[in-house]
């Protein structure tokens, strides 16, 4: 394990974000624009992150690494994911590892989840659902929820959750409306969705995922509990899709791919076929009530339209 600078001057709680993709990325941007000490823990490090934020790199798998990554810190956030496939073996043992990590730091954790765990869902997707999974990651995510809630009865840490959608916004390339939907309609050439494009769908937008995370951290009446953070209102995917196009100047145009080809594809790619899994989110309504979150702590999310502009921007810079 190495570490990039000194720890932050001033005063204040440090809050240490294990793991930069696009979710820690962003939870990293809000909290040092906001003065936070900020530590960011990356396995192979990274270049683009603000200039007073603390970078570690370590492999959080490695319990001996994740607990010099926790070191000092008073809240941590695990944002760490590993590739979509390899869910099942590696999500277990690295929540085991987050765990003796914030409890030798004797910090609060906040846990960046989704919404596998719930399985399909029948009417608004609420936050006291039973974990119904039926496939491998959905039954991880599953897993892993309870093995942390566990470890917050037991008193071993003090833990929250933080639950989103499909996120969007800077960074969000593969998420089903990243590169899928923002960079083709800015290069042109027409949107790819799954499953039905006229059923309702709540997307998060990742600025306020990393706002409720955040959020988690600091309230303490956010402990032991699941929250799912603020949502714009539910749109239809073809609804999205011709925002992101008018936000991108050209004429809206979207493809579906049928489950069939998802079936070949899944074949011969293992992320594919692990995707397949979830096609009940896209292929019925899927909407996710914030409501509980939205009282509890005072603030909505984002409007979808200038949450759609913002990413847009995001996009059309990156390819600038």
């Amino acid at each position: 394990m190495s570490s990039r600078g000194e720890v932050l001057a001033g005063h204040g709680s440090l809050h240490a974000v294990l793991g930069t993709g696009p979710l820690g990325l962003a939870l990293v941007r809000h909290l040092a624009a906001t003065g936070e000490r900020v530590r960011a823990v990356s396995r192979h490090g990274r270049d683009d992150l603000p200039a007073d934020v603390e970078l570690v790199t370590a492999n959080l798998a490695d319990v001996s690494e994740t607990r010099r990554a926790c070191e000092g810190a008073d809240v941590i956030y695990h944002c760490a994911n590993p590739p979509y496939a390899k869910w099942p073996e590696v999500h277990p043992p690295l929540m085991r590892a987050v765990i003796e990590g914030v409890s030798s730091a004797g910090a609060k954790l906040v846990f960046g989840d989704n919404l596998y765990a719930y399985g399909p869902v029948d009417g608004p997707v609420m936050e006291d659902l039973p974990y119904r999974a039926s496939g491998p990651n959905g039954r991880t995510r599953a897993r892993i929820a309870e093995d942390l809630m566990s470890a917050h009865e037991q008193g071993k840490i003090r833990a929250t959750t933080g639950r989103g959608s499909d996120f969007f916004g800077p960074n969000a390339h593969q998420s089903t409306v990243g590169d899928q939907v923002f960079a083709r309609a800015l290069a042109g050439k027409p949107a790819r969705m799954l499953g039905d494009p006229d059923a309702p769908h709540t997307v998060t937008y990742i600025e306020d995922f990393a706002r409720g995370l955040a959020t988690l951290g600091i309230r303490e009446e956010a402990l032991g509990a699941v929250w799912h953070v603020p949502n714009a209102e539910a749109v239809t995917m073809r609804r999205f899709v011709d925002m992101a196009f008018e936000a991108a100047g050209r004429e809206p145009r979207l493809r579906t791919a049928p489950r069939w080809g998802l079936a070949l594809a899944g074949l011969v790619n293992p992320t594919i076929r692990a995707l397949r899994e979830q096609l009940y989110q896209s292929e019925h309504p899927w909407v996710v009530d914030s409501g509980r979150f939205e009282r509890a702590f005072g603030w909505r999310a984002t409007p979808l339209p200038e949450a759609i502009r913002a990413t847009t921007a995001w996009f059309r810079a990156r390819e600038e």
